[in-house]
């Protein structure tokens, strides 16, 4: 079951809508579920609403799980060049592809998430809150953002799936923040790539250098690389099982 409504995103000012899976026969239970935050809620469930025409189709998969949760997802900001904007953590002009300066409002939009906005969703359903039941996940700027949430909120989060991170936009920031940033040895960061998007030999070297960055951490982290893998919805939805085995089977 997908439930949906509007919350209202304080320091931006505007409202936005939030999907939310939960589990069969969530309402004919007192039981309480551990929590996935993710990005683009609009790309997550249904065909109709995503951008391209294709979801991840994470109901079907959650359904038959063998571990129940709760997603919560926030869409985006549709308008113009405002995603990049709100999932964007730093001040800075991006390494590649984004030729202006990026005012970045991420930390802003996670500070919201993680407080006023989790506040709410704890109340307002049956969440295990605690950091060992909570989860941050998302694709290509949902990746990057879930990367550096799970760094800058590791008191909020255990578990991160980030997939086709655009990390090429800002390495030499992440990795410094990875070497930063006080991680918590339970962590587990899970992170992919497709040998059909772009520039292959580049971005597989990012990963491999940020992964070096949480192996001199002791952290858990695996890296996936798709062979044909696209920067689509419909790949990630095939990633689903691998990242969820190593999140949570391990």
């Amino acid at each position: 079951m997908v439930e949906k409504f509007n919350v209202y995103i304080t320091p931006f000012g505007l409202s936005r809508r939030v999907e939310v899976y939960l589990p069969p026969n969530y309402y004919e239970s007192n039981e309480r579920y551990p929590v996935i935050y993710m990005y683009d809620g609009h790309n997550l469930f249904f065909n109709q609403d995503a951008t391209y025409g294709k979801s991840w189709g994470l109901q079907e998969f959650m359904d038959f799980y063998k571990k129940k949760m709760i997603i919560i997802g926030v869409d985006c900001n549709h308008v113009g060049n405002e995603r990049y904007y709100e999932y964007f953590p730093y001040h800075m002009k991006p390494m590649y592809l984004i030729e202006e300066y990026i005012d970045g409002r991420g930390k802003t939009y996670m500070d919201w998430l993680t407080g006023e906005f989790k506040e709410e969703m704890d109340k307002k359903y049956r969440t295990l809150p605690d950091r060992a039941n909570t989860m941050i996940a998302g694709a290509s700027m949902g990746g990057l953002m879930s990367l550096y949430s799970i760094v800058k909120y590791n008191h909020i989060f255990k578990y991160a799936a980030c997939l086709s991170s655009a990390i090429m936009l800002c390495p030499n920031e992440l990795k410094e923040d990875i070497r930063n940033s006080n991680i918590s040895k339970d962590t587990r960061v899970y992170m992919d790539y497709g040998g059909r998007e772009w520039n292959r030999d580049l971005i597989q070297k990012y990963h491999y250098e940020i992964q070096d960055e949480f192996v001199k951490k002791d952290i858990p982290f695996m890296f996936y690389f798709e062979p044909n893998g696209e920067h689509c919805e419909a790949d990630w939805e095939k990633r689903i099982p691998i990242y969820m085995k190593f999140l949570f089977e391990n």
